[in-house]
Parts: C-alpha cells; structure tokens; sequence
C-alpha cells in the first residue's frame, strides 16, 4: 500500500472542513486535485471514509479510526522537516485558548516563547470553552487551554493553575463598599454575565446551582471586556475571574464583591485530543506555560506587567 502525505493532508482536511472545495483552498489545491487524492486515498483502502451529503462529507467509522493516525504522521513528517531545516525552528503550533487565558495570560508567552524561537510560528485562537472543545475533537487545533470543565472521553486534561471567579460592581453601586454579601442580598440585582458555553458562566451558573430558580441575567455577551464595560457604567452586578479584574479592581474603576457562600474556584488546565502526537512544539510550549505561572497559587497573583 502506496499513499502520500498530500493524500494524508486532503483527507485531514475534507475531515475539518466536510467539505473538498474548503480543504482545497487551505492546502492551495484546486479542487479537482484534492477530489483525485481524496478518491486515489478511497481507493488504496477499497473502503469509503467518508458518508456524502450533497457537497458535506462526514466522517464514517473507517474515516473516523484514521484520523487521528493520519493527523499523528503529518505531524511527525513536520517535525523531520524540522529537523532538517535550521531555517524552521520548532515548527507550526495551533493553539486554542478560552477568553481569560488567551487575553491574559498567553500574549506573553507566547512572545517569550518566539522570542527563543523566532523561526517558529504560532497561530493563537481564542474562543469560550465549548468551541474550543470542539476544535480539539476535529484536530484544528494543536492544544488548547480552558477554564470550564471538559466532559469528553477523547479529550486529555491537565490542570495547570487555580483561578477564582469575582462578583463585581461599579464604583456607585449601593452594596460596593460592603467587606461582604449574601446570595440573598445579589440574587434580586441585574445580572451581565458571559454567555453559555463559556467556562466562567459554567463556573457561575455551578456556585449557584442549589439556589431554586438561579438568576436570570439581564445581559449576556461573549467578551469579559464588554462585561466590565457594561458593570463600570451601573447596568448591573458583574462576575468575572479575579485575573481579568485585577487592574480595574487597582484602579478603583471596578469594586470587588466578597461572596463566602458562593464556591467561585475553579482551574485552568491544558487540553488535547487524546490521539494527538506531542511534538517538540507543543512539549516546549506546555514547558514555557507551567514555568510562566511557577510558585503561583492563583492565576491573579502571577507576575504580570500593570495595564496603565
């Protein structure tokens, strides 16, 4: 059995995609030359790998078993390449992160990271916990790191560092000033929260899962800086991750509402498929992140550079 890494790499990509002409496209092929390879791959295999829908191709269960063996040897022919070429450093790396992390945290190391690695290239998506998930299920992504919980059986966990959730309001609220609230004093208050999906509405929504009838959000959005925006101009009580306050809660123009019936802690962690090849890339990233939050008990208590 004769089949080519090009044969590998349009069989990946109709899989991400479901679709040839897209796959073409992002392997600059037209798309007569990715339905030939796709067709020679059938053929060598004499087995279908993918069911047919009028233009969407989904995975069947062959397709589904290569995958991530298809996925592992381009990966590992990337890294020969690699190794072979000075000019290459350590390669591509396709990192997911959810909105906490990939605001806070990743700019900087990922600029450290090709700072040692110049050569190499990065590409950063930032996404809330559930696509992320789902990017990682379809291989689009390397690795990815995540706030929420991720309940799937082909994705691997690592923790990596604590965080803890903040209920928070503006500076002329009439419960800011208070050491502390109950839950019966901020339930009746209108809410802005992340959106579902989202690891820090996950963690909110699980602090309050005993109370009958929860809250009922008056706005939800899915960027934590349109959360502040909207709390810092008195529309409502707020509940982001401490990491995410920790300037505006310096500067004054938010004010932290201390909560001690409410279980806000949660944990970052790495995630990857569970098929997924560690290449040099994603070892020496994974390296870079655990050394980047070293003897720190709480993601809000790295060392970071003030936001003026």
């Amino acid at each position: 059995m004769r089949f080519t890494l090009r044969q590998l790499q349009v069989f990946v990509g109709v899989a991400r995609s479901e679709n040839v002409s897209r796959a073409a496209e992002a392997l600059a092929l037209s798309q007569s030359a990715a339905s030939a390879a796709l067709a020679e791959l059938e053929s060598l295999f004499e087995q279908q790998l993918f069911d047919r829908k009028g233009k969407r191709l989904r995975l069947n269960e062959q397709g589904s078993l290569l995958l991530p063996h298809a996925v592992e040897l381009l990966d590992r022919a990337e890294e020969i390449e690699t190794l072979v070429r000075s000019d290459r450093g350590l390669g591509n790396l396709r990192v997911g992160a959810t909105l906490t992390i990939g605001n806070y945290l990743l700019p900087l190391i990922v600029s450290a990271y090709l700072q040692r690695h110049p050569e190499s290239r990065v590409r950063l998506q930032v996404h809330n916990t559930a696509s992320i998930a789902a990017m990682l299920l379809r291989y689009e992504i390397d690795l990815g790191l995540v706030e929420g919980q991720v309940v799937d059986a082909e994705i691997e966990l690592e923790p990596w560092v604590d965080d803890e959730l903040v209920v928070f309001c503006a500076p002329s609220h009439a419960l800011a000033g208070r050491q502390a609230v109950a839950v019966d004093e901020i339930a009746p208050q209108p809410w802005i929260l992340r959106e579902r999906g989202s690891g820090t509405r996950e963690t909110f929504d699980r602090a309050l899962r005993h109370r009958p009838g929860g809250l009922v959000p008056r706005l939800e959005l899915e960027h934590t800086e349109a959360v502040k925006r909207a709390v810092e101009s008195g529309l409502g009580l707020g509940c982001l991750s401490r990491l995410a306050l920790r300037d505006a809660l310096r500067r004054g123009s938010l004010v932290a509402l201390e909560t001690p019936e409410l279980d806000l802690r949660r944990q970052f962690s790495f995630a990857w498929h569970k098929g997924k090849y560690h290449s040099a890339a994603i070892r020496c990233f994974l390296d870079d992140c655990r050394a980047f939050t070293a003897g720190a008990r709480r993601s809000d208590l790295i060392a970071l550079p003030p936001v003026p």
